[in-house]
């Protein structure tokens, strides 16, 4: 197995306990197979240790599916089904797992206890959070737990345009380890954005760097619309030939600013952009 596969953010495994599909391949008291659960709170933190205290690794969505391998005081260890990071959640805030179709397409969006706007809103879910639709209700979706507006839902198998999506999160505060329009990352931005159009990216900025799906532009060739900036510890998007999107901890905000602009600020703070992917979006 290669030394990814041991990464410890992707490897359900602690010394005593693991993964049973990691048997024979690492050490552990014992093995398990682990159950599926589902995300049931608005957005869920997802840490490296089991404490309160402890930093935020990322975050999970409502409808997201984990598996579970160990809960203990209130906190369960589990992998994520979409990109297989691995930690700790608060275990009350996992249910029985539910075949998602449709998704959240704009930056938030309210839950009703009935198709009515007036009423008080139950609950309020982030972009690309999943639901399952019941039924139409005038301009109301209903779903497990109330109703929310049809054009706030789409279809899972719905796509819509990466950077598009990256750029409706403009002024999104940021937050190391955020994957929401509440607070986000560099590397949460890109993986959510791809997310709503179609495509599964690992977490990290290392991970999506070394992807093979990605063309290398050499230095000094044109940049595009979509091309994804790599530095040590970050990643921005290209919106056109000259400005780069980010969530940055300069402006503690994603923003928009000239790439040229961006590339001499860091390089001056120390780090030289190390690469530039492209991938037909």
């Amino acid at each position: 197995m290669s030394d990814r596969a041991f990464d410890p953010r992707l490897t359900p495994a602690r010394r005593d306990i693991a993964a049973a599909k990691l048997r024979g391949q690492i050490e552990a008291e014992r093995f398990v197979e682990g159950r599926l659960a589902g995300v049931i709170a608005d957005i869920l933190d997802l840490k490296a240790q089991p404490r309160a205290d402890a930093g935020l690794s990322t975050q999970l969505l409502h409808g997201e599916i984990v598996t579970i391998y160990d809960e203990s005081e209130g906190w369960a260890f589990v992998q994520a089904e979409a990109d297989g990071y691995v930690g700790y959640v608060l275990a009350d805030a996992l249910g029985p797992p539910a075949a998602a179709d449709h998704r959240v397409v704009v930056n938030r969006t309210f839950v009703y206890p009935a198709a009515d706007m007036k009423r008080p809103a139950l609950r309020a879910l982030p972009l690309d959070a999943r639901v399952t639709v019941v039924e139409r209700v005038e301009a109301y979706l209903r779903v497990d737990g109330g109703f929310i507006y049809a054009s706030h839902l789409a279809p899972l198998r719905q796509t819509a345009d990466f950077v598009a999506v990256a750029e409706g999160l403009t002024g999104t505060p940021y937050l190391w380890g955020g994957k929401s329009a509440a607070g986000i990352d560099c590397s949460g931005l890109v993986q959510l954005a791809a997310s709503l159009a179609g495509r599964a990216l690992p977490r990290d900025t290392d991970m999506l760097e070394t992807l093979s799906i990605w063309q290398d532009i050499p230095a000094g060739e044109p940049k595009r619309r979509g091309d994804l900036l790599f530095w040590p510890g970050h990643v921005g998007i290209m919106t056109d030939a000259e400005r780069l999107l980010h969530a940055n901890g300069h402006h503690m905000l994603v923003t928009r600013e000239r790439a040229a602009e961006a590339e001499a600020r860091i390089a001056n703070a120390g780090t030289d952009l190390r690469s530039v992917k492209r991938h037909a979006w």
